[in-house]
């Protein structure tokens, strides 16, 4: 949360010439506002739409940008086997600025107290997953989409 996945996603995307797809964004386009579907429906009602999105998201070519529980999903999980994953890092004080006024519904009864919960919740099973990881904290987007640029460069032997 926090970190900048849409952000560098969609600029890493034109970079390469390839499309983007936020899985959150797929979601919301066919099922409404994700607080609303947390509200009205449960996280489990919702962890099952991000499911599908992500599936649907993952069948393509391009970059996907998964929502940060989308990988407590074990189908999720087993789809991102063989795949390039690049997991966005934020420090806890730079994060607090850019969460600052958030809707996001994990957050609405804890603030940055949960935030550092589920980071610290969900950072093994991220790591697990990530074939590399970049820390956004003080950097600015177009550094992080070089830097991850050059490593998938580096990974397809371009370099």
């Amino acid at each position: 949360m926090g970190a900048g996945k849409t952000s560098i996603g969609k600029k890493l995307s034109r970079r390469l010439g390839v499309p983007f797809v936020d899985s959150d964004r797929l979601v919301v386009r066919r099922h409404g506002p994700i607080a609303d579907l947390f509200e009205t429906h449960g996280e489990p009602h919702f962890r099952h739409l991000e499911r599908d999105a992500v599936a649907e998201a993952l069948s393509g070519d391009g970059v996907v940008s998964l929502g940060g529980g989308a990988v407590l999903d074990h189908r999720t999980r087993a789809s991102l086997s063989g795949l390039s994953v690049v997991l966005l890092t934020v420090s806890a004080e730079a994060v607090e600025s850019r969460l600052a006024g958030s809707a996001r519904p994990l957050l609405q009864r804890g603030g940055i107290e949960a935030w550092h919960a589920i980071t610290a919740e969900r950072d093994p099973v991220y790591r697990a997953l990530a074939s590399v990881v970049f820390d956004t904290s003080h950097r600015p987007v177009s550094t992080v989409v070089d830097d991850i640029e050059t490593w998938l460069d580096s990974e397809r032997g371009t370099v």
